[in-house]
Order: structure tokens, then C-alpha cells, then sequence
């Protein structure tokens, strides 16, 4: 049995372990309240770009443009946001493994994909497994504006554009609630899923349709790969603080057990000296 001294530097130990899990669940569910805040204020803005494309996309069927027509798949683009860091529960494991799912599933030689990675863990993740990585970036804010990702987006766009990609997979916690995330996988480009509001346009357009294409649909597609990264922030900060809320409960049980057994191997130790005076007591008799 471990002595008392090693029982209560345990205990000692795991109140300290407690009170830091404790701080880091407050923290996270600060973070996640304005993260939800964030993604929710965004929703308006995503709804009325995506209403103007589709406007313009059904009202003249000879508008066109490459990021709204599906062509021959030679190279798969796939973007993955993870977090920075760990501690999150199965935040970024749950999106790795899916991830590495579909390639393993799809692609025989890493010439018929390529990764776009935000976040460390999932930079760090594709390195490991040998996947090509043709851009990143680490050290996104937990509150990330739209400037601070822009040249990433617009360079992810522009490689569908160019050709250097045939079609664009995002991979991203959608956040549910605060106990619950859901790993989605949407195709970004080419946009197929733009719905037919059945009605007549309400806009008029300066100088084309065709020109307003061009300049509107990378900015929604870069407004898509925003939203899913404050999706994504919210899903992290709620993973985290329920993975921080888990560990604080696990530590009280762990104080209990071994409050118990301190207070066993005390009462032992008490009972071991009653019997060697009492012991003592009758020899001297």
C-alpha cells in the first residue's frame, strides 16, 4: 500500500490538475459563446450572396462560368480545418480520420489529390502520412476575421479556376450545440447546389450577368470556406470545453478515491499505534 505522504502528494497534485481543467472549461465556454455569435452573424451575409448567384445562375441559362459546370475530376482538392492545438476530445481526430477515409478510398497515387490545411494539427497530421500539402496556414485567432484567411481562399479558388484542382472537398466540424459536433464533407466547387428560388429576378445587373460571375462567384465560394472556419471555431471551443468539463470531473472522482483510501491507510496507521501501546502497556505488566 502507498505510504500516506504519497497518497496526499496524489491528492496535492490532482486538486492543482482540477483547478487549471476548471479554468480551461470557463475559458472554452467564453470562446464558444462568441464563436456561435460569429457564425450565426454570418448567416445573413452567406444567405444573400448565395441568393444573388442563384438569381443570376436561373434567370439567364446563358450565363456561365468554370466554378458552376462539373468537368472531368483528374485532381481532388480537399481542405480540412483542425485546431492548433490539442486537448479538444476527438475534434481533430474525428476529421483526420474521415479525411484520410476518403483518400485512402479514392485515390490510389497522392498525383490524384492535394491538401489545403488550416490549422496545425491537420498540417502536422498530413506531413506524417506522407500527403501533399499545397498550402496552409497556423495560427488562425479563435476569433478569425475574414482578412486574416482572404489570401488563403482566394488562392484555394483560384487553383479550381486554373485548373490545377477539377474539384474542391471541405472536411470540418459543423457545430450542433454544445455537446455535440458533426464531421460534415461538402463539395465547395464546382458549385452544383445552388436552389431555384422560382421566382423572377428582383435585380438588375451592370454591366452582365457574365461579368458579375466573375467577380462574384470567387468571393462566394471564399465566403463558404469563411463560413465552415467559424463553424468549425464554435465546433472547437465547444469540443474543448466539454473535453476540459470531462477531465474536471474525472479528477473529483479520482480526489474521492483517493481521499478513501488516505483516510484508510490513516485509520490503519492509528490502529497499528493503539496496538503497539497496548501492546507495550502489557509487557511492562
Amino acid at each position: 500500500m502507498a505510504s500516506l505522504r504519497d497518497i496526499k502528494g496524489r491528492i496535492d497534485s490532482t486538486k492543482k490538475t482540477k483547478q487549471i481543467t476548471k479554468a480551461m472549461e470557463l475559458v472554452s465556454a467564453s470562446k464558444m459563446s462568441k464563436a456561435e455569435q460569429n457564425a450565426k452573424a454570418f448567416v445573413p451575409y452567406s444567405e444573400k450572396i448565395q441568393e444573388v448567384v442563384a438569381s443570376i445562375a436561373t434567370s439567364n441559362m446563358d450565363a456561365s462560368h468554370p466554378m458552376l459546370s462539373k468537368r472531368e475530376v483528374k485532381k481532388t482538392g480537399y481542405l480540412v480545418i483542425t485546431s492548433d492545438r490539442g486537448l479538444a476530445g476527438a475534434y481533430n481526430s474525428s476529421v483526420l480520420k474521415r479525411l484520410h477515409q476518403t483518400v485512402q478510398e479514392n485515390h490510389q497515387s497522392t498525383d490524384e489529390y492535394t491538401v489545403i490545411a488550416i490549422g496545425r494539427m491537420g498540417y502536422d497530421f498530413c506531413r506524417k502520412q506522407g500527403m501533399p500539402v499545397a498550402k496552409s496556414i497556423i495560427g488562425v485567432p479563435d476569433q478569425p476575421n475574414f482578412s486574416e484567411i482572404k489570401e488563403l481562399a482566394s488562392e484555394t479558388v483560384q487553383m479550381y479556376i486554373d485548373e490545377e484542382i477539377d474539384e474542391l472537398v471541405i472536411f470540418y466540424n459543423h457545430y450542433v450545440s454544445a455537446i455535440s459536433q458533426e464531421v460534415t464533407t461538402t463539395q465547395l466547387l464546382p458549385i452544383t447546389n445552388i436552389p431555384h428560388n422560382g421566382s423572377s429576378s428582383q435585380y438588375e445587373y451592370e454591366p452582365s450577368q457574365e461579368q458579375i460571375l466573375e467577380v462574384l462567384l470567387p468571393q462566394y465560394a471564399e465566403s463558404l470556406i469563411y463560413g465552415a472556419l467559424l463553424d468549425g471555431k464554435a465546433s472547437e471551443h465547444a469540443a474543448r470545453m466539454t473535453a476540459m468539463k470531462s477531465a474536471t470531473d474525472n479528477a473529483d472522482d479520482l480526489i474521492g478515491d483517493l481521499t478513501l483510501s488516505y483516510n484508510r491507510a490513516r485509520q490503519a496507521a492509528i490502529t497499528q499505534e493503539i496496538t503497539e501501546i497496548i501492546g507495550g502497556v502489557a509487557a511492562l505488566e
